[in-house]
């Protein structure tokens, strides 16, 4: 169970998403909720969460939907990804992601961030390609 509590967390290891400060609240069964929360460092001019943060908390959201389908047993990669922004996000922003589908090793996903006050920021689809786990995280 440890083990799978250790690559349950193996985005948090990753530096990029590390730095961001990036809080899981959990990723089973094909769905994730990522957290964060709104910075000056990752704000653009206006005062919003920078669309770079929004957009890889949305790859990062669905990539962990896709891997609590297999266990963790496997890492996802990006194959894919495309993102509509509607509105500046201000404040925490949460994003949820689902897998919708896998094929021949690869899972079609969807997910969307919302701000402080529920509002739908941006939303996205992307596909992902499983790959074995690096020898450290088997």
């Amino acid at each position: 169970m440890a083990d799978q509590m250790d690559r349950r967390n193996a985005y948090a290891r990753v530096p990029f998403t590390r730095m961001m400060g990036v809080e899981r609240a959990y990723s089973e069964g094909g769905r994730a909720r990522l957290l964060i929360d709104a910075r000056p460092e990752l704000q653009n001019v206006i005062g919003a969460v920078h669309g770079g943060v929004i957009l890889t908390m949305l790859d990062v959201v669905m990539a962990s939907a896709a891997v609590s389908l297999v266990d963790f047993t496997k890492t996802a990669v990006t194959l894919n990804l495309n993102t509509s922004f509607l509105r500046p996000g201000l404040g925490r922003i949460v994003a949820d992601g689902i897998a919708l589908d896998t094929n021949d090793g690869v899972v079609s996903c969807a997910a969307e961030a919302r701000d402080a006050s529920g509002e739908l920021v941006a939303s996205a689809l992307g596909s992902f390609r499983y790959l074995p786990l690096p020898p450290s995280e088997n």
